[in-house]
């Protein structure tokens, strides 16, 4: 562990990752990158398990035909979290046709919308919450906890219903809530409202 060069700081990370320093405390919490601490308290990530990460979100963007280092383009940003694929494509289509200035991306699990969220901020997201992994109750804990919610508008479409939503954990307030199937028109009616009216969507 002599070697600086094979370790950098949790802002040096940061930065690699297009993240929030918070973010990758949370990911080296989770084990998601490998870390140590210093004498001092001070820690440090080791840089192969970054450029792991950075492979791993480059792969998955290039699946879903968009480029890891893309920047985000003009226009509403929409972030669908579903693991179905089916329905992620479903969704997509649909999302699509409110508006041609809208840029669509997709993630399979709440870890990879973290990932997706850190890197691109998207305006809105529509998320099912009964998913592998981090579900979508860990994962808006977790953005809520980040400070990251304010920044979109949150729909979620489920099939549970209140009193399930009410028994399986509480959600962060202020996240729109509709039962399978997707009410499509209402989804979309929802986002244009809160356009309508000058809702910061963005930051």
């Amino acid at each position: 562990m002599n070697d600086v060069t094979e370790y950098c700081s949790i802002k040096e990370a940061s930065q690699m990752l297009g993240v929030s320093p918070k973010t990758v405390q949370l990911w080296v919490e989770k084990g998601s990158l490998r870390a140590w601490k210093t004498a001092g308290g001070h820690r440090r990530v080791i840089r192969e398990s970054v450029n792991a990460l950075i492979k791993a979100r480059n792969q998955r963007a290039d699946s879903n035909g968009v480029s890891g280092s893309a920047r985000r383009e003009p226009g509403m940003h929409v972030l669908i979290v579903e693991d179905e694929e089916a329905l992620r494509r479903l969704y997509e289509f649909n999302v699509r046709q409110w508006a041609s200035a809208i840029q669509v991306d997709s993630a399979k699990d709440g870890f990879e919308a973290l990932l997706r969220i850190g890197k691109t901020k998207p305006d809105v997201m529509i998320t099912d919450l009964s998913m592998p992994g981090m579900d979508g109750f860990k994962m808006l804990r977790r953005l809520s906890e980040l400070g990251e919610l304010g920044s979109m508008l949150v729909i979620v479409v489920t099939s549970y219903d209140s009193e399930a939503i009410q028994n399986l954990g509480r959600l962060p307030d202020g996240v729109h809530v509709f039962e399978k199937p997707a009410p499509f028109k209402s989804i979309r009616q929802l986002v244009m409202d809160a356009m309508s009216e000058n809702r910061p969507l963005s930051r």
